[in-house]
């Protein structure tokens, strides 16, 4: 503890020294822009991919007390322009596992949904067909329960695996996580590392053909082969989010390289060099014309993380 507290008030070992001897990954001042679909935002002062679940524990068992943020396949996720202070954590291939057992699918975190879609569709299992059109890893989809077509995520779960801020592994039934619309009441420091879904058997060819009717309404209603992070706001009850902001004169509205979708309003675009300010930016002024004309306050479904001007760290002292 002594060593501990020498280096950490003597500014002289960097946040990566002090953390446990993993056997992941570990990268100071990692940019995380690559790895949001938006394509903004600024640094990791430290990002740690675990080598497996064990490591994971490892490291949450032991760790010093450094602020601490996950992230998944960053299909929701802007990250603000001075980076994420602390240590990011970011599930890698380890947790990208899927087998199909009966009429279940036991899949890691790091599953991309429109894999799980497609697994479900050739074992013959239906329920998952709106998952090929959410972005992202299974993770997230649980974390904010993402949904399409009148379903979503908690209509799948049986099961999932998950690791407490201090390491405690908890699995949970379907029972007994919280989910709400877009969201679980579950701490947000918790990580989710894997998931039984469970379907129901169907004949392949009428699953198949849901999924291509989702996909084509998909792509005549919503930006596609953009940088875009879906919906941004969420509906509010018995509204559209889009109507709001359409009715608020902010289709096509830009703000720097930041663009509401002509297409579809709670869509926006990086057109090119945006920056999550803009991106922000364009968020509240959206919030403040919606509420003037609707007297609605839209609620982010995008997750914004990190801080808007880099100041690692109280920890690292770089």
């Amino acid at each position: 503890m002594f060593s501990f507290l020498s280096r950490f008030f003597s500014h002289q070992a960097s946040l990566k020294d002090l953390m446990p001897a993993v056997r992941g990954t570990v990268v100071e001042n990692a940019p995380l822009a690559k790895m949001t679909w938006l394509g903004v935002g600024g640094a990791a002062e430290v990002l740690y991919t675990p080598a497996d679940a064990d490591d994971l524990e490892y490291f949450l068992t032991n760790r010093r007390g450094a602020p601490l943020t996950v992230i998944g396949g960053g299909s929701n996720l802007l990250v603000r322009d001075g980076g994420i202070p602390g240590i990011v954590v970011h599930l890698g291939k380890t947790f990208n596992t899927l087998e199909i057992k009966g009429d279940t699918i036991v899949c890691g975190a790091g599953v991309r949904n429109m894999e799980i879609a497609k697994a479900a569709m050739e074992a013959g299992l239906s329920g998952f067909e709106f998952m090929c059109g959410i972005p992202g890893t299974l993770g997230g989809a649980i974390r904010m329960n993402a949904g399409a077509h009148g379903r979503s995520t908690a209509d799948t779960v049986a099961e999932v695996t998950a690791f407490d801020i201090i390491g405690k592994k908890m699995v949970l039934q379907r029972s007994e996580i919280p989910f709400d619309y877009r969201a679980n009441a579950l701490p947000d420091n918790w990580i989710f590392t894997g998931a039984v879904l469970k379907g129901t058997p169907e004949n392949k060819e009428n699953i198949q053909k849901r999924m291509a009717e989702y996909k084509q309404l998909r792509e005549k209603a919503q930006p596609t082969g953009v940088k875009t992070a879906g919906s941004m706001f969420k509906n509010p009850i018995g509204l559209k989010a889009w109507q709001l902001i359409e009715k608020a004169g902010c289709r096509g509205m830009k703000i720097g390289g930041a663009m509401v979708s002509e297409k579809h309003c709670n869509f926006f675009i990086n057109t090119g060099k945006a920056t999550a300010q803009d991106f922000e930016t364009l968020g509240e002024t959206v919030q403040r014309r919606v509420y003037e004309t609707s007297e609605i306050m839209l609620e982010w479904e995008v997750r914004r993380v990190g801080v808007k001007t880099k100041r690692f760290s109280s920890f690292g002292g770089r």
